[in-house]
């Protein structure tokens, strides 16, 4: 247990649960909500709403004073303009997936930008919000480009339940973090179209090879894609029922358009307009990524489901570990 000083920015369900886990390590948490909303007897929230929030937890519309570690919780998207009205007080660690379309920057690159004095890290792995709250059994990472610090920050929101490996390759992880939901939109529309599990196990395994070859080309390590953000998050993401991603993909699947699957679902879905940043990120380095790019094109409605399957099958088949595969 430790009694540091834990600020969660964004009172998503995703913020919350991490609040819930920062208390349970025995921090002291200050949650910036956006939206001022009245706190019951209970102590839930509307995003989560079987998840009380403890008596360490501090719920308010004012960003903190204090922190030993800033998490910030908001969507990507809207990470830069959130991110400018945190006070640089603390190493700032992104709990978001993505890349911000505008720039094609990571989030720990967005954090560099607004303050470029502060140190950063990224949390990922494979986590749904409401099983974190519960304190169910779980593990995820944290990185940073300094492996001490990454385990010092890891440290303060690691317990029994909830193991935080620490990272020397912040890269690797946000590439994982960003295109899993990208994989699983595409996981989901192969089981939606009645393509079988053959196919959505292939599918999920040969997103591997490209994203490991995306890590490289940014910096990163191809090998941090076989730990807890790449193949971890991957697993989760493409076949967990709580997934919106592939929830999403799973009614593309079944004939649906796409405005009709983001009516349908609830909550952000990233893998929308991360498709798009990270096919112009790999193009942009010369990168292959049929599956992203197939992705990207479905999304955007220049192709079909049939295309797609017929695009990605259709591929050479070469060696599964060549470079270029």
């Amino acid at each position: 247990m430790n009694s540091a000083h834990i600020a969660v920015i964004g009172a998503g369900a995703w913020g919350i649960a991490l609040a819930i886990q920062a208390a349970r390590a025995g921090g002291h948490v200050h949650l910036w909500a956006r939206r001022a909303e009245p706190l019951p007897d209970t102590r839930t929230l509307s995003r989560l709403p079987d998840a009380p929030l403890p008596d360490r937890v501090t719920l308010s519309t004012e960003m903190p004073v204090r922190a030993d570690a800033i998490l910030l919780a908001v969507p990507t998207q809207h990470l830069r303009g959130v991110c400018a009205r945190v006070p640089p007080i603390a190493p700032m660690i992104a709990c978001c997936k993505g890349v911000e379309l505008a720039t094609g920057l990571l989030p720990t690159e967005i954090m560099a930008q607004v303050h470029p004095g502060v140190a950063h890290g990224v949390l990922s792995g494979p986590n749904f919000a409401h099983e974190i709250a519960r304190g169910l059994p779980a593990a995820s990472v944290l990185a940073c480009a300094d492996a001490r610090q990454a385990r010092a920050l890891a440290d303060l929101l690691t317990t029994p339940s909830f193991r935080l490996y620490a990272s020397d390759d912040p890269t690797g992880v946000q590439v994982g973090g960003a295109a899993k939901n990208v994989i699983a939109i595409a996981a989901g529309a192969t089981i939606g179209a009645g393509l079988g599990e053959n196919a959505r196990a292939a599918l999920i395994t040969r997103s591997l090879a490209e994203l490991g070859r995306l890590s490289h080309a940014l910096g990163g390590r191809a090998e941090t894609l076989s730990g807890l953000a790449g193949i971890g998050d991957l697993i989760l993401t493409c076949t967990g029922a709580a997934s919106r991603n592939s929830t999403l993909g799973l009614a593309l699947g079944r004939g649906r358009t796409l405005e009709q699957a983001l009516t349908q679902g609830g909550g952000v879905v990233e893998g929308v307009t991360t498709a798009p940043a990270l096919l112009a990120l790999a193009r942009a380095r010369g990168v292959c990524v049929p599956i992203i790019e197939t992705v990207a094109m479905l999304l955007a409605g220049e192709i079909d489901l049939a295309a797609a399957r017929t695009r990605l099958m259709s591929r050479p088949v070469g060696q599964e570990f060549h470079a270029t595969a």
